[in-house]
């Protein structure tokens, strides 16, 4: 179980990372990061390498678990921020499709971003050590840990709702090798909706987070390879980075069930 659950950070590290070289290779930000960014505003390029720059580190940190669980939180408190102040604004006054929930992918994946960065840091063991030592910043951050499985699955239940909203664009997405497309389509709708709800309400917690993480792995390896081996660079690598979101929601997914669990039995332990 250890194992997995240290995969499961290291796929959340995995995905910040890629995200930041994606941004450098295309010199431009991941919609998933910032919406679109006004041609009247100057600077682009330098605050594309400068936010890249900071998310590789971070990523990496992650990775090779330097500090890791101090880097996760702040990595879910700047997602959070850029969520709140980029994303909503962005839609609500910019996109003129914003009612139309389709439309707010990329800033419900921001919000799966911020979530998993508070997810990561609640499956660290708390220590015995006095918080007294830590800044008031941290501290009042590590009040948001519990809200990080709710943000995440905020936009699994709207993905959910997608699937039947936009059901013929959907079910195109299912391989030709598999039949039954609307009826695959209809299911995922309906185990990310309810898989997102029982996860909230904390409802068989456990089962319901390993099968959503096993799901979303599924997906990676059925969908979203095959389609980015086939289309790399199209949309900026669009196939690409679903590789890695992927990879990385079905990690937090993992971690939802055994993360706290797991720092409750390693602090008593030390």
């Amino acid at each position: 179980m250890e194992i997995l659950i240290k995969v499961a950070r290291i796929s959340y590290g995995i995905l910040v990372a890629a995200l930041g070289v994606q941004q450098i290779f295309y010199t431009d930000f991941r919609p998933v990061i910032l919406p679109p960014w006004p041609a009247s505003w100057p600077g682009h390029t330098f605050f594309v390498y400068l936010l890249s720059a900071i998310i590789i580190i971070a990523g990496t940190a992650i990775v090779f678990n330097r500090k890791a669980n101090i880097v996760s939180l702040i990595l879910g408190a700047m997602f959070l921020l850029l969520f709140l102040c980029c994303q909503i604004p962005y839609e609500l006054i910019a996109d003129p499709y914003y009612k139309h929930l389709g439309e707010w992918g990329n800033a419900e994946k921001e919000l799966v971003l911020a979530g998993g960065g508070f997810v990561i840091a609640g499956s660290f063991p708390s220590g015995n050590e006095s918080n007294q030592k830590e800044s008031l910043i941290i501290n009042l951050l590590k009040k948001i840990i519990p809200l990080g499985s709710v943000f995440f699955c905020i936009t699994m239940v709207s993905f959910g709702i997608d699937h039947f909203l936009y059901t013929k664009g959907i079910s195109v997405l299912v391989p030709a090798w598999i039949p039954g497309a609307m009826f695959w389509t209809y299911f995922a709708g309906i185990a990310l909706f309810c898989s997102g709800v029982m996860i909230i309400l904390r409802i068989n917690l456990k089962l319901n987070a390993i099968l959503l993480a096993l799901m979303i792995f599924l997906w990676l390896l059925v969908l979203h390879i095959p389609r980015a081996i086939a289309d790399p660079y199209s949309l900026q690598g669009n196939e690409v980075s679903s590789v890695f979101e992927a990879f990385g929601f079905s990690g937090i997914a993992y971690l939802m069930a055994y993360g706290y669990r797991t720092k409750k039995v390693l602090s008593q332990k030390s």
